[in-house]
C-alpha cells in the first residue's frame, strides 16, 4: 500500500483517501474482525454454560412454530408429567398450554422454564 492521500477540512478534521482495493480490504478485515469476536463469544457461552446447541431437528421445529414448551420438554427427555410435577402444574393444564388451546400466566411460564432449563425468553 502506497502512502494514503491527507485532506484537511474547512473544520480542520483529517481525512485520508485510499484507494478503493484498500478500502475494500480494510473492510473486509473488520468484518472478519467482528465475526471471529462474535465465535469467540459463542464458544465462551458454550463452555460456561450459558448456551446450547440445539439438534437441527428440535431447532426446525421451534422455527416452524410448534409449541416451544413441548419441543424443550422432549429435548429434556421429559414425559408431560414429570414437567408438570417440576412446574407445578397439572398435566390436563400443560397439554392444554403445549396444545396451544391456554397461554400460562408469566409465574407459570417462569415455573416451566425453569423445569426445562432455559430462559423465559425460549418459551414465549
Amino acid at each position: 500500500m502506497g502512502q494514503p492521500q491527507i485532506i484537511k477540512t474547512q473544520a480542520g478534521e483529517e481525512l485520508a483517501v485510499i484507494p478503493l482495493d484498500e478500502y475494500q480490504r480494510l473492510v473486509s478485515a473488520a468484518e472478519d474482525a467482528a465475526d471471529l469476536r462474535a465465535y469467540d463469544e459463542a464458544r465462551r457461552r458454550l463452555a460456561a454454560g450459558e448456551d446450547e446447541l440445539v439438534p437441527e431437528p428440535f431447532a426446525t421445529r421451534l422455527m416452524t412454530g410448534e409449541s416451544p414448551v413441548r419441543v424443550w420438554r422432549e429435548l429434556r427427555g421429559m414425559t408431560p408429567r414429570d414437567l408438570a410435577d417440576a412446574a407445578g402444574i397439572s398435566p390436563a393444564f400443560l397439554s392444554q398450554i403445549e396444545g396451544g388451546q391456554r397461554e400460562g400466566k408469566v409465574a407459570t411460564l417462569k415455573a416451566l422454564a425453569a423445569a426445562l432449563r432455559v430462559g423465559l425468553d425460549d418459551l414465549v
